[in-house]
């Protein structure tokens, strides 16, 4: 796909059968505790929509809307889109976003502004080899941002929001039947620092990761990096993660995590386990941002877990 003066977030056509564009919200607000979820997706040769807005606080669900077949638009970020209620525009092209939602139950409006540029992951992961970013994307931005705004809950209660959050845009194939399983992990601390880290695992056994480090002055690259995850009782969710990784300048970095709201996201055959986390650096340094464990249905078989255990011990062997 040739990048050159393309604007992800408007209108970009393949002729892949999975042909996507997807757009990703997350936020947390620590002082409140509220944080939540947002995905559109666009699968155009297949004429249909989906989108996910969940939204929490303390732990636990707020409201959550879920539809997975909607019919399609060609309408994008860029004019303005629309999908189940949930209205996003793009204010300045990849640099802030405003996102309106409301019915009966719940009201939504978030302003997103940007940290710092968004870039792509993929590119900026381009020494990796495997069929993960092919069956995934073809471009993956990503970033940090601001998010300020509220959220009006049933009663009429509101609730201010402050917080920061990552989001995507990615443009591509995207093949949920090509993956057995994957972790990611999104941290963004309070001294500016963020890591984007994505390790999949293929129906074919390849293993292949998306990888970068904001150290507060720009994104640099991740030479290698080590997911070790522990599971919950149910085989499926995170307990908490140990995770190491090397950028470009042979810097060692290493943080830990815990969940503070686990949702389950069923994708046909596939279900994306999003999960938002408090991070915590080796030197203490709190952040908090997404986690994700995701797996094919017919993946989940005796056995999966202490496979999963032992892969997250072993070196790295990207």
């Amino acid at each position: 796909m040739d990048q050159s003066n393309q604007n992800y977030e408007g209108y970009c056509h393949g002729d892949d059968p999975n042909w996507s564009q997807s757009f990703y919200f997350n936020v947390y607000d620590p002082k409140r505790k509220v944080g939540g979820f947002l995905r559109i997706g666009v699968l155009e040769n297949l004429g249909e929509m989906n989108n996910w807005l969940v939204f929490f606080m303390d732990g636990k669900p707020l409201y959550t809307r879920l539809n997975m077949n909607l019919p399609c638009t060609s309408s994008r970020l860029d004019d303005g889109i629309e999908v189940a209620g949930i209205r996003v525009l793009s204010l300045e092209l990849l640099k802030k976003t405003r996102i309106e939602f409301s019915d009966r139950h719940f009201t939504l409006n978030l302003l997103y502004e940007g940290i710092q540029p968004m870039v792509d992951c993929i590119s900026m992961s381009s020494d990796e080899e495997g069929s993960f970013a092919r069956e995934i994307a073809h471009v993956h931005m990503e970033g940090t941002f601001r998010v300020t705004g509220s959220i009006t809950l049933r009663g009429g209660k509101r609730i201010e929001i402050d917080g920061h959050g990552f989001r995507d845009v990615s443009v591509g194939p995207r093949n949920w039947d090509s993956l057995l399983y994957y972790t990611t992990s999104w941290p963004i601390f309070s001294n500016g620092l963020a890591f984007a880290g994505v390790h999949g695992i293929s129906t074919t056994g390849q293993s292949a990761y998306m990888k970068m480090f904001y150290d507060g002055k720009e994104w640099v690259r991740v030479k290698r990096f080590e997911d070790r995850n522990e599971l919950s009782e149910d085989g499926i969710t995170i307990k908490s993660l140990h995770w190491r990784f090397w950028d470009a300048n042979d810097r060692m970095w290493e943080y830990t995590g815990k969940p503070l709201f686990v949702w389950p996201c069923p994708l046909d055959t596939f279900v994306a386990n999003e999960h938002m986390m408090e991070y915590r650096l080796s030197d203490g340094t709190v952040g908090y941002g997404l986690a994700e464990a995701s797996f094919r249905y017919d993946s989940l078989r005796p056995g999966l877990e202490a496979e999963l255990r032992l892969a997250n011990t072993l070196p790295y062997r990207g």
